[in-house]
Order: C-alpha cells, then sequence, then structure tokens
C-alpha cells in the first residue's frame, strides 16, 4: 500500500484514535497506569513489558488494555521507550477486528487480540525517528480500517451508535438525562454501552469523572493555586473525601501520592 501523507492518515483516524505518541518512563522503567475510558495499546522499543495488576504478573511484547477501573503497574526494563496510542472504543472493532467488550478488563498481546499487527514490534524496533515510527503505525491502523471497510461495505452502524451513546454520557452525570437526550430507554442505552464495551453506563461514567479528576489534579499542581475540594467539585464529585476514595479504589493511591510519584506538586489540600 503507498504511503499515505501524514495530513491524510491523521484526519482519517482521528474520529477512531485519541492519542499516539512517543513515551518514556524514565529511571526505573516504571508507571502507574490508571484506569481510563479508551482502549491503550503500549509498544516498547526494545525488551518486553511487565504488567502487574489483581496480583498477578504478566510480560508482553506488545500490550493491548480494555476498558478497566483497576490501576496496573507497567515495568520495562532495559530500553525505557516506546510508543503508546489510545483508541475511542467503538474503534476497537473497526481497527483491531475484536469488539471493545471482548477486552473489557482485560490486558493482552497484540499479536493475539489482532494477529494482522503482529509485525509492529520488531518494524518500529527498525525505525530511526518518531516520525517513522508514528507513520508506521498510522499505515498499520488506516489497513485495519480499509479491512473492515470492505468487509462490512463500508456500514458502521453499530459503531456509530455506540458513539452518540457515549457522547450523551460523558455530557451528563446522570444516565437517565443521556437517555431521555438520546429518546431512549434507560434500559436500551445500558445494553448498547454494555454490549459496545463490555462496562455498564454508570462504570463508563466512572471512568470519565476519574478522567476529568486527573486533568484537573495536573493543571492544579502545576498552577499550584486550586485545592483538592475544588478539584472535586469540577470533575463532578460529592466532595474532596468522594474523591480521595474513589483514587483509592481506582489508582490504588491518594491524589496526593500520585502527584508526587509524577513529580507533581504545588497543589493544596
Amino acid at each position: 500500500m503507498p504511503l499515505v501523507p501524514a495530513h491524510r492518515r491523521s484526519a482519517a483516524l482521528a474520529p477512531f484514535v485519541a492519542a499516539l505518541s512517543a513515551y518514556d518512563l524514565g529511571p526505573g522503567g516504571v508507571h502507574r497506569g490508571l484506569p481510563s475510558s479508551t482502549i491503550s495499546i503500549t509498544i516498547p522499543e526494545a525488551d518486553s513489558l511487565e504488567i502487574g495488576r489483581l496480583g498477578s504478573r504478566e510480560r508482553f511484547r506488545a500490550v493491548v488494555a480494555g476498558l478497566h477501573l483497576d490501576p496496573a503497574e507497567l515495568r520495562q526494563e532495559g530500553g525505557t521507550r516506546g510508543v503508546w496510542l489510545t483508541l475511542s472504543p467503538p474503534a476497537a472493532g473497526a481497527l483491531l477486528g475484536v469488539p471493545a467488550s471482548a477486552l473489557s478488563g482485560q490486558v493482552a498481546e497484540l499479536a493475539d487480540v489482532a494477529p494482522v499487527l503482529d509485525y509492529l514490534p520488531e518494524r518500529l524496533a527498525t525505525c530511526r525517528s518518531w516520525p517513522q515510527r508514528r507513520a508506521l503505525v498510522e499505515e498499520a491502523l488506516l489497513a485495519g480500517l480499509d479491512r473492515h471497510e470492505r468487509d462490512t461495505g463500508g456500514e458502521l452502524p453499530a459503531t456509530l451508535a455506540a458513539l452518540s451513546a457515549l457522547s450523551a454520557l460523558s455530557g451528563t452525570a446522570r444516565v437517565q438525562e443521556a437517555a431521555r437526550r438520546l429518546g431512549c430507554s434507560r434500559r436500551h442505552l445500558s445494553g448498547t454501552v454494555r454490549g459496545a464495551l463490555g462496562v455498564t453506563a454508570k462504570e463508563y461514567q466512572r471512568l470519565l469523572r476519574f478522567e476529568a479528576a486527573r486533568g484537573g489534579l495536573v493543571a492544579a499542581a502545576r498552577a499550584g493555586t486550586v485545592s483538592l475540594a475544588a478539584v472535586a467539585a469540577a470533575a463532578g464529585f460529592a466532595d474532596q473525601a468522594h474523591l480521595t476514595r474513589e483514587w483509592r479504589a481506582m489508582a490504588g493511591c491518594t491524589p496526593t501520592e500520585w502527584l508526587r510519584t509524577e513529580g507533581l506538586t504545588g497543589l493544596t489540600t
């Protein structure tokens, strides 16, 4: 397949890929992976990636993580760099060939989830620059999208329905209100989300609220002027105690402990 210009690759993938970037775990090669509302793919440049969660540890050459509500520890010895990307959950079927619901709560080898992408780790290791790595990953994703469109005749009704449901859920804190906006029953909305993502509508909103708090914590720490109580209120938590409880449950630590491990300071309590 001929190389597609960078701007056209980005435009074609924009509805499906939330983020695509290089990463460096830094000294020690350890990172705390937090719950999110997206599917993540992590491909180390060298060596393998060890992931610890729920009392177990596994090694992966490249890993796909579905939606989950618990933390994970990522450890990469030797080289600490690689490529990290996140996908909108409805995009999993189009780009990877498996629905997001099949990946929910799971971490799996990329080659097992999408065998046609098993070449990516070795090919990425031969790239000499970030633009080359980005182009290689984008071309692989575009090829997956092309295959999906050929197999389905270009129809993505289930994907579009899921995107509409997720958009409505992100615009309100109540599942019932999201259903009203969509003109359907709460039961129908819940079934759509569960079938597409493998998590409940309420769990998806919990992930969105956690992500909002994470973004607020980072911004507040950098500004050094916002309190935990203010971050909690802005993200939709009942109060600071509610925020702290959720972070203990979903991140395995308090917000201030997480900020310290990330090298961020300046947040008052």
